[in-house]
């Protein structure tokens, strides 16, 4: 067994299960932290001389951290084409807004990534001022992957109030962040 095998090993008893206890804390579902988790032994397991990193469990937290954010990030793009492109959500005028212009910035640019990351906050902010049957429905179907119909037998509800409650919160989304997309328009 070479020296990085045994480093590796050693790390995933010495400090799995407190990490996978503060992935829990940060996710939705046991399922996403175990995910995250794989990821960063994948990305231990990668490096090619270990005993290079410093602080092994503070590395291995950081990694953690940003895998957790990059989820995020990912679902909730996901959540955004439906903000943009959804046909059975809202219909807009000519001049609606495109969150992908925002979302597409470039990464290299100091001032793209401000944008950015002012949005993300704005995004989360904007979720937690809905109601909360509404933000529910909406994180289920869009940060869950649940189908309306899925959401609709779990709770009991009507189908018809579920996709009522969705449609309010897109609307409301689009509405608060239309404000946030044209104050950058005009930066």
């Amino acid at each position: 067994m070479t020296d990085k095998s045994k480093n590796i090993i050693r790390a995933v008893s010495d400090y799995g299960k407190g990490l996978f206890n503060f992935i829990r804390g940060k996710v939705r579902t046991d399922t996403d932290a175990e995910d995250i988790l794989q990821d960063v032994w994948f990305q231990l397991s990668n490096i090619d001389d270990t005993d290079e990193i410093e602080q092994l469990r503070g590395w291995l937290f950081k990694v953690a951290r940003n895998k957790i954010i990059d989820r995020s990030r990912k679902k909730t793009e996901e959540l955004i084409d439906d903000l943009v492109y959804s046909p059975d959500s809202y219909q807009g005028d000519e001049d609606e807004f495109d969150f992908a212009e925002i979302l597409l910035l470039d990464d290299s640019d100091p001032e793209s990534v401000y944008i950015k990351e002012v949005f993300w906050e704005e995004l989360f902010a904007a979720l937690d001022e809905l109601p909360e049957n509404q933000k529910q429905v909406f994180v289920w179907n869009e940060l869950e992957d649940k189908t309306l119909q899925q959401i609709a037998d779990e709770t009991g509800e009507k189908l018809k109030t579920i996709i009522s409650r969705k449609g309010y919160a897109v609307k409301y989304l689009r509405r608060r962040l239309e404000i946030l997309y044209n104050e950058f328009l005009d930066y």
